[in-house]
């Protein structure tokens, strides 16, 4: 069965997982960081769940996977900010990095199912042949 919401997606589920995450461990960011990383940190967050789901809803295949696409680049903008974190000392980071590569494993699954036609429905391999269930 297809889902009907993007809140079904297991893709979306641990992205959101991450933007709850993000905002716990910013919380705790120098003051001075309100307006800088925190700020920059958090959008570039939100962003990933905000494309998936937006990407969600779009019709042809290039469109959804622009959305997925941009998500992905959102997310790598995240694992910068994770290394300036840690760098910084300003938090552990080491579950909201396994988290993000979580997500960028099942971004990538999901974009190679909508490009590909042999899948089978519900179902992607990683780049590493691994079979993943992305939500149906």
């Amino acid at each position: 069965m297809k889902s009907q919401s993007f809140k079904e997606l297991i893709v979306w589920q641990k992205a959101h997982q991450f933007v709850l995450a993000v905002y716990k461990m910013t919380k705790s960011f120098p003051k001075e960081e309100l307006f800088g990383l925190s700020s920059q940190f958090r959008r570039a967050a939100i962003s990933v769940p905000a494309n998936i789901a937006e990407g969600y809803r779009k019709r042809g295949k290039a469109d959804k996977v622009r959305f997925f696409n941009i998500s992905e680049g959102s997310l790598e903008e995240c694992k910068y900010y994770l290394i300036l974190t840690k760098d910084l000392g300003y938090a552990s980071t080491d579950q909201e990095n396994e988290l993000a590569e979580e997500v960028g494993k099942l971004l990538n699954a999901y974009s190679n199912k909508i490009l590909s036609s042999n899948s089978q429905p519900g179902q992607a391999r990683t780049k590493k042949g691994k079979s993943v269930k992305f939500g149906t």
